[in-house]
């Protein structure tokens, strides 16, 4: 795989996925089938935890959401809105259903396999959303469960690396995207002034169509 970056110590995923969330900010998300390899500098992530109400874990394990009670570093492929694929990284120990939610990323390699899945789309709207952004790499439910670096049935590999770029020391955050419950936690957190962050709708405070909604950590 000619993508660089090594990929990220299993250990930092073992943690709360509020703690997680800006640590994956500027890692790369790469993704390898058949066809190539396409992949992605995350921008925007959300986290979810099992005591949040706007989480599918909270409450408690179902057929849906196991994966996110297993171990660390799988991905959690959930389908939204009966339409699209939208893909998380498992967080926390084995137990506790936490998951961080992918949420935007600037295209790097592999972009007109990513052009086509997407149908041809202006490359600013390649992967600005979690529904985008899973279609332009090509994570399906058929990767539901996959641990990161190994080849899941359908034939794919999904990595995240560390190509030496930290994450932003005061990463920009605020609400979340779509929620209906817990719409003030401000877990959701973002690369500031980047183009490829998603725009905001709805959920929390703050006018709808910003993307700069929030405050930085500190």
């Amino acid at each position: 795989m000619d993508v660089p970056g090594d990929p990220v110590d299993g250990r930092a995923l073992a943690q709360p996925s509020p703690v997680v969330a800006p640590f994956l900010l500027n890692k790369i998300l790469a993704v390898a089938d058949a066809d190539g390899v396409r992949w992605v500098r995350l921008v925007e992530v959300e986290a979810y935890g099992e005591t949040d109400p706007a989480s599918h874990s909270f409450r408690g394990p179902s057929n849906r959401n196991n994966v996110m009670f297993g171990s660390p570093g799988r991905l959690y492929v959930y389908f939204s809105y009966g339409m699209h694929w939208c893909a998380n990284v498992v967080t926390e120990r084995s137990g506790v259903g936490a998951a961080v939610l992918l949420r935007a990323g600037e295209p790097l390699g592999g972009i007109e396999a990513m052009t086509a899945a997407r149908n041809g789309v202006r490359l600013r709207d390649l992967c600005r959303g979690p529904a985008r952004l899973a279609q332009a790499v090509g994570i399906t439910g058929a990767d539901n469960g996959a641990e990161l670096g190994t080849p899941t049935a359908a034939g794919r590999t999904a990595w995240v690396l560390d190509d030496g770029v930290a994450p932003p020391a005061r990463p920009a955050h605020g609400p979340r995207v779509g929620i209906s419950r817990a719409v003030e936690v401000p877990w959701r957190w973002w690369v500031e002034g980047s183009p490829w962050v998603s725009t905001f709708r709805g959920g929390g405070p703050g006018p709808a169509g910003s993307n700069a909604v929030g405050r930085r950590s500190s």
